[in-house]
């Protein structure tokens, strides 16, 4: 196994982290933390021109002064929205209640007494009166029915070039460019007269007017995704062409939970900026994939920096509340650890003024982050990396891929929860050096499996790497259809037989058949043998040829009213009858492969979720690989994150606690619950185990009790964020 040296994140940003990079580097490769403060956009599309409340207390020289005394390092300035420009613009309307003022010209003003970089935001699709005025630019339906957003394909891109110029003529340092998007639902694409010719010019033969998940429709995914990558590197190029110091990035969507409906892959559209940024937050993204985010974004781009967006809000970026300290801190610091730099997004009231205890929050919070910035910033430590398969996504997920996401969040899910350092692995650009950096790669039901990745996978295998496959690995064809065999039944030692009809399916595992394996290490040994448990999800029947059978995949039990169609499947039924074995373990070369029949994954982030079914994947991982450079013992709210800076020989262990009381079923949409917000700071008790003695151990927060001895180090922490730092 090759052992990484500058894994993803660049020395630029270890330096820069650490306080050494050149004042004279770009803003972004200097920033930690900055602000974003826009008016509310609860108005989008709807606004009444003439309101002259809106925005009247908007002020860019307030924005700026608020933005430095709550300690951020740069400002993010709303200069267009979907409605309305917040400057002077010879293109856009502004809002009435401005009048003669110019916020964006008193943000610079102000900003320059300071040298804060100012980045202009500046909007690409909302329906409000700019698409209202020019409806030879919008999106057509199949029906040739308005859209309510803007083509790439038309002339728009002509007049975001000349919006974008008159931005740049106040001296901005950047451009953040949102909503890059070509919706969020059907119908998925646009037949305007150009898109049509276009396309018809191209293949031969007019698009699909629909999903029709053939040919002709992986065409038009194609042209989607082009269409999309064309826009956004033309706008770039224009840029660039105008002031070649302006930074510009693109607000990134291709990350759960969105799919081929905006546009996006994850790696095709994420590198066209200068850095990748995306947006997190527990309403649209959850609690948990605070840092998958960060993950994701690092793995699409890896040769750039990333930036997250959090918000202020409680519940949504336009809803005027704010946080408590103690919610603030766990995502930003959370978001930190991962290595990305954070944007707090702010929304004024309706009338442009500003929340002064959000800026108070955010100031401590952004204090805290800066005191710790050494600490931030560094390679990341992953014994696991996530495959993601984007053409699984698209062709096997369809129209309903969060169906098909449960697979990959619950393998996230699994690895925090069991606080297994991960990465993500991304199908678009996985080679043998970065697959090679994770001493195991689990494949969360990758269901199409091309024979380019069956080849890379086996390669890793045969240079020691280790699998762990679930579901229906390699299983659909190239359109997403069952295949009568897998792509990857070499490697798995086994035949595919065939795939269940349910999801309610169980695994048992089998002490007798483990007594024939002749590994020292037995998988899972704290699980019950000769107890089957529900594990939700995607299974596959396997007929094991090479490789060694363990345990049993059992399916359902169905009613005769079940078998005659007149009653659901969607609450589980116990256990019936084996199928197949649970597990086939497998060795090639020096490496190894378990693929499991069925998929613990997506049953862990189910809503039959149990605690044995992320323990599967946990025990896979300690049997592939037992011996890790760091092992964290920690109750399953804390995370951990661990960084390597090599240069200095420094081990940091991030540790950080989430604290949520229980909450109520709400009026809607059941059993659709969120989090509720944390206000006080968790105490917990974390042990580290390190594969070599170390040279001292610290921590930074003068409440956390340590004990060390050896390799053993046992911690008692007091607050949302603590680092164990480690010199080896």
């Amino acid at each position: 196994m090759k052992t990484p040296t500058s894994v993803i994140t660049s020395l630029s940003a270890c330096l820069l982290l650490a306080g050494l990079v050149s004042a004279s580097a770009p803003w972004y490769d200097r920033a930690l933390t900055g602000i974003e403060t826009g008016p509310t956009g609860a108005h989008f599309g709807h606004s009444d021109a003439g309101d002259a409340r809106f925005a009247a207390k908007f002020d860019g020289a307030e924005i700026v002064r608020r933005a430095m005394a709550a300690h951020s390092e740069y400002l993010v300035m709303w200069a267009r929205d979907g409605d309305y420009a917040y400057y002077d613009s010879k293109l856009l309307p502004k809002p009435a209640g401005l009048g003669s003022r110019d916020p964006l010209r008193e943000a610079m003003d102000e900003a320059a007494k300071h040298k804060l970089p100012v980045i202009a935001y500046c909007v690409v699709q909302q329906g409000g009166h700019f698409l209202k005025a020019h409806p030879e630019w919008e999106m057509r339906g199949p029906d040739g029915k308005p859209l309510g957003r803007f083509c790439y394909n038309s002339g728009y891109l002509e007049a975001m070039k000349q919006i974008v110029a008159e931005q740049l003529a106040y001296g901005i340092h950047g451009l953040h460019i949102d909503m890059l998007d070509q919706g969020f639902g059907p119908p998925y694409g646009c037949w305007c007269e150009t898109c049509q010719t276009q396309f018809q010019n191209k293949h031969a033969h007019p698009m699909p007017t629909g999903p029709t998940w053939d040919e002709a429709w992986d065409k038009m995914l194609e042209f989607r995704y082009q269409s999309s990558e064309q826009f956004e590197k033309s706008l770039a190029t224009h840029i660039r062409s105008i002031h070649p110091q302006a930074t510009v990035d693109f607000n990134y969507h291709g990350n759960p939970p969105f799919s081929f409906e905006v546009g996006q892959r994850p790696v095709q559209h994420a590198g066209n900026g200068d850095f990748i940024t995306g947006e997190t937050g527990v309403w649209g993204f959850s609690a948990l994939t605070v840092g998958l985010n960060a993950a994701i974004y690092r793995a699409a781009a890896p040769h750039q920096r990333v930036q997250v967006a959090m918000q202020r809000g409680v519940r949504m970026y336009h809803d005027q509340t704010t946080r408590p300290l103690q919610d603030i801190r766990w995502e930003l610091l959370t978001l930190l650890s991962h290595g990305a730099f954070v944007t707090m997004v702010d929304k004024t009231g309706f009338d442009g003024a500003l929340d002064p205890l959000a800026y108070e929050r955010t100031g401590e919070a952004f204090a805290e982050a800066q005191a710790k910035r050494p600490h931030f910033g560094h390679t990341p430590v992953a014994d696991v990396g996530i495959y993601f398969s984007s053409r699984t996504r698209d062709w096997v997920g369809r129209e309903k891929p969060a169906e098909w996401f449960l697979s990959f969040l619950g393998a996230h899910k699994a690895l925090v929860y069991d606080h297994i350092p991960y990465g993500v692995a991304l199908d678009e650009n996985a080679t043998l050096d970065s697959l090679l950096r994770f001493p195991v790669v689990l494949v969360p039901n990758a269901g199409i499996v091309s024979e380019r990745e069956a080849t890379l996978f086996r390669q890793y295998a045969e240079a020691g790497g280790k699998l762990i496959l679930t579901g229906l690995p390699g299983c659909y064809d190239h359109m997403g259809r069952v295949a009568d065999s897998s792509t990857l039944e070499p490697l798995i030692g086994g035949k595919f037989v065939q795939k269940l009809d349910s999801l309610d399916n169980w695994l048992r595992l089998d002490a007798a058949a483990e007594s024939r394996d002749n590994s020292s290490v037995k998988f899972a040994p704290d699980l019950r043998r000769d107890w089957p448990f529900l594990v939700k999800g995607p299974a596959a029947v396997w007929e094991a040829t090479t490789a060694t059978p363990l345990g049993h995949l059992m399916k359902p039990y169905r009613s005769i009213r079940q078998q005659e169609g007149k009653e659901g499947t969607e609450w589980p039924m116990s256990a019936e009858t084996p199928v197949g074995p649970a597990m086939l373990r497998h060795r090639v070369g020096t490496g190894e492969i378990l693929t499991f029949a069925a998929s613990p994954d997506y049953a862990t982030a189910s809503d039959h979720h149990i605690v044995e079914t992320r323990r599967l994947i946990a025990s896979a991982v300690r049997l592939l690989h037992p011996s890790p450079r760091v092992r964290v013992t920690a109750p399953a709210n804390v995370e951990a994150i661990i960084t390597d800076d090599p240069t200095s020989r420094t081990l940091h262990i991030h540790l950080l606690g989430y604290n949520a009381p229980p909450q109520t079923l709400p009026l809607k949409e059941r059993p659709y619950i969120l989090p509720a917000l944390m206000e006080d700071a968790p105490t917990f008790r974390t042990t580290i185990e390190l594969r070599e003695t170390p040279q001292s151990v610290t921590t930074l927060n003068p409440s956390t009790s340590l004990k060390h001895e050896n390799q053993r180090i046992e911690v008692i922490v007091h607050d949302v964020h603590e680092v164990v730092v480690v010199k080896y």
